[in-house]
């Protein structure tokens, strides 16, 4: 969970950078985010069920393993469409990693001692996001940008050598065959959904292609859903859905990483086009945020035991809708203080949110199902992501094209401009122009601060919806009595 965490954060931190030297647009940068994402969240499900048929730790050790490979090819290449390849090669990897470290815990731990495993890994999950900007922008200021990747290289490394010294085989044999046409839908619908979301902006949401997406898209995930519903054990396991408490901490989670996936892709953008950070500066005023996430993650125990989960899920929403809103006060005169200020507000608001919520969900799955369970958890999260990074993406590069002025631009210098705030930078500095800079700047923070306002009104929504409709402590205890009584999956300690 350290490898993805610090892989998460220093994608960001290297967009502004790799778009300038492979003069990679905003959509084509949505992709070399996406990529990763859309894969990651596609396979998920499958990769659960790998690991209840086959073991864990053994489809743990094969993640880690793509996971190296794909960083070595991102390492490697010196073009957008291979590195958006080596991005969907990583998130082949991730996809293998991500709901197996999760699914373990419920195997390998008690109820009494879950909660404080999940907070262990979610916090070398969030160890790894102030990690990925410092490291990042050290190694952009020394070493060309293919050096964010080859870093993963050491760290994969010594993930499979924990694995294979240190962690016991769990598995759950009667577990259903991965089944390869469900696996197909839902990769060919969350892509093709996630495709039509970013190429709006530049077609238009009326176009016919892009309806045509949209359609295809639904019907092909309801294709999935029908099928699903038929088997008698089923890969996308909706019966987990009917569970009231998984539900909706699932939701709460999900909401929370469209909220930050989309502010983690504006943010390193306006630090170095705009405010004129070099990288490592930039992953240096990154911290604050990171550093409310620790505290959260740290603190947030005491405070589930004395007010609850709904109850701390609801306040740390709140906290995280509040900072967003007062992020998009952000005007061009404002220097970096405010930044920092409702960063770190945001940094505590998704710590006492998200590690509540997914300690809450995972606590509601049966463990011979905890691989099925987990990817369907991290499958919805990492939903929320992708469409996140790609629908506030998008939102960002409408209102940062219409509002920017390239009035006696040359046609091909306007198109570059227009593409994204570095391509302006890059003209502007070429021609002299610092009108067309200072167009760029003031375009960027609006459509910025519109992509966080966005963000804040879904974050209250959502605090409102944890409030009124979150199991309470009380409706919560028979859940977890019941999965104590649960068998609990085969652990093969011997290995």
């Amino acid at each position: 969970m350290l490898v993805l965490g610090f892989d998460m954060t220093i994608l960001n931190v290297a967009l502004p950078t790799m778009a300038r030297d492979l003069g990679a647009s905003t959509g084509e940068q949505q992709w070399m985010a996406d990529a990763y994402v859309v894969v990651f969240a596609s396979l998920m499900l499958p990769a659960g069920l790998l690991g209840d048929r086959f073991g864990r730790r053994r489809m743990l050790i094969a993640g880690l393993g793509i996971f190296l490979a794909g960083s070595l090819v991102g390492a490697l290449v010196d073009d957008v469409t291979p590195l958006i390849v080596a991005r969907a090669l990583m998130g082949v990897g991730g996809a293998l990693v991500m709901p197996l470290a999760m699914a373990v815990l419920p195997s390998l731990f008690g109820p009494d001692e879950r909660t404080k495993a999940v907070g262990a890994v979610s916090a070398a999950s969030a160890l790894g996001l102030p990690l990925g900007p410092i490291v990042g922008g050290w190694l952009l200021d020394h070493f060309w940008w293919g050096s964010v990747f080859l870093v993963n290289v050491p760290m994969a490394a010594i993930g499979i050598a924990a694995c294979v010294f240190l962690l016991p085989e769990t598995r759950d044999p009667a577990s259903p065959k991965v089944d390869a046409l469900s696996t197909a839908l839902t990769a060919a619908g969350l892509s093709i959904l996630i495709y039509a979301i970013i190429e709006a902006p530049n077609r238009g949401w009326g176009d016919p292609l892009v309806l045509g997406f949209f359609a295809a898209s639904v019907i092909l995930l309801a294709l999935l859903v029908m099928r699903e519903r038929r088997s008698a054990r089923p890969m996308l396991d909706l019966s987990l859905l009917a569970q009231r408490g998984f539900l909706l901490n699932t939701l709460a989670a999900t909401l929370v990483m469209f909220v930050l996936s989309g502010l983690m892709f504006v943010l390193p953008q306006y630090l170095q086009a705009v405010l004129g950070h070099d990288a490592f500066a930039t992953g240096v005023r990154m911290l604050p945020m990171m550093g409310g996430l620790l505290i959260a993650a740290k603190g947030a125990q005491p405070l589930l035991a004395k007010f609850g989960a709904r109850a701390v899920i609801s306040a740390g929403l709140v906290a995280l809708a509040f900072a967003a809103i007062l992020g998009s006060r952000t005007s061009v005169d404002d220097g970096y203080g405010f930044t920092a200020l409702w960063l770190s507000i945001a940094g505590l608001g998704f710590g006492f949110a998200v590690v509540p919520a997914m300690s809450a969900a995972l606590g509601t799955l049966p463990r011979d199902r905890a691989g099925s369970g987990s990817g369907l958890l991290m499958t919805v999260r990492q939903v929320g992501s992708a469409i996140g990074i790609a629908l506030l993406g998008s939102l960002l590069a409408s209102a940062y094209s219409d509002r920017l002025d390239t009035s006696g631009l040359p046609h091909a210098a306007a198109d570059v401009a227009g593409d994204s705030v570095v391509g302006a930078h890059v003209v502007a500095a070429r021609l002299g122009d610092r009108a067309l800079a200072a167009s760029a700047d003031a375009s960027y923070i609006h459509g910025m601060d519109l992509v966080l306002l966005v963000s804040g009104i879904a974050a209250l929504v959502t605090a409102l919806l944890a409030a009124a409709l979150l199991p309470n402590p009380k409706e919560a205890a028979p859940a977890s009595e019941k999965d104590t009584d649960m068998a609990p999956a085969s652990v093969d300690a011997g290995q």
